[in-house]
């Protein structure tokens, strides 16, 4: 009878241990107060070439985003295609690119072999002018005179080189047959323009665009005239384009108005940055606007109206919708 009382005992004192192991203290694997994903000390953000507008705003605005929890590193890039390969490849955090190139990334279409959609927009910010800048000397008035020319159709992994694309088709030019193309940067596009190794050069950024400015000062050029025949079919065959007339607001060399089109300079950012993140730098994109504005002359552009409508297909990181509906901007 002892022996079987011992071994009840012994049997009893074995679970009640299990008990004690199982609810005692042990080690806190979560944090019930921390955030979902950790904030991005250093925001790398990729941008396109140093003489470019993307460059210049996005080092300005960035300057008067930083926070005490964060800060941006402005990177110079080949532009929009290689920002979001670069965000999808890890390389960067947050990107501003032309709208339209972004919508061909999340469908996989013009220039991405397969869909890139670990991206999500931030907000559109400024239009940005699908621009044909020509030497005087070269005698290019229309579109239909670049047939036959040398003509720079912007810097590889740009966007540039679907508005290039886009425009010669509307004017009946194939840019692999009809002209004789070349790839180069704003900067280098500006160069070669200068020492007349082309006679035109294709341009989509905020103006005025700082190298075509400082071309101007010591070579004779004209921006192209799309015509309203060009625009009406660009615009209908791509609804992302909007009309703009260029005036002496834009380049002081400028005597008449010049027809082309826009698109929009947007901010997109991983789809790994927090919530939180994403939504203080929103908020504080659009509430510090008039200090953007003071740093770069494309602040004063920005505009709520179309900064969450005007994005097509690609969403709206859950951080921006949650500002741009606290501020009635989205319902």
């Amino acid at each position: 009878m002892k022996k079987k009382l011992a071994v009840v005992l012994s049997m009893l004192l074995v679970f009640a241990m299990l008990f004690m192991t199982a609810c005692g203290d042990k080690p806190q694997t979560e944090n019930p107060e921390a955030p979902a994903n950790d904030i991005i000390a250093k925001v790398k953000v990729g941008t396109g070439g140093n003489t470019g507008t993307y460059y210049g705003f996005t080092t300005a605005a960035c300057q008067i985003l930083n926070t005490a929890d964060y800060t941006f590193e402005v990177l110079s890039t080949g532009g929009s295609q290689a920002n979001i390969e670069g965000i999808e490849d890890g390389d960067y955090q947050m990107a501003i690119v032309q709208n339209d190139v972004m919508n061909y990334a999340y469908a996989g279409t013009n220039g991405f072999a397969s869909q890139i959609q670990s991206f999500s927009a931030i907000g559109c910010v400024y239009p940005e002018v699908c621009q044909i800048i020509a030497t005087k000397a070269s005698g290019i008035t229309s579109v239909a005179d670049l047939k036959g020319k040398n003509v720079a159709v912007g810097d590889s992994g740009s966007g540039v080189y679907y508005n290039a694309t886009q425009i010669l088709a509307a004017a009946g030019i194939d840019i692999d047959k009809d002209i004789n193309k070349t790839a180069a940067s704003f900067g280098d596009a500006a160069t070669q323009l200068k020492d007349g190794s082309i006679d035109a050069a294709f341009i989509t950024a905020g103006t005025p665009t700082p190298a075509i400015t400082e071309l101007a000062t010591a070579t004779e050029v004209v921006v192209v005239d799309l015509g309203e025949e060009v625009i009406s079919k660009l615009m209908a065959d791509f609804p992302f384009y909007a009309k703009y007339e260029m005036t002496a607001t834009d380049y002081d060399f400028i005597t008449e108005p010049v027809n082309t089109v826009a698109i929009m300079a947007t901010f997109v950012v991983t789809n790994d940055m927090s919530d939180d993140q994403a939504y203080q730098i929103t908020k504080d994109l659009w509430e510090k606007q008039a200090d953007i504005a003071a740093a770069h002359a494309k602040g004063k552009e920005m505009t709520t109206d179309i900064a969450a409508t005007a994005i097509g297909d690609v969403p709206l990181h859950p951080g921006a919708e949650r500002f741009y509906k606290e501020a009635g901007i989205i319902a």
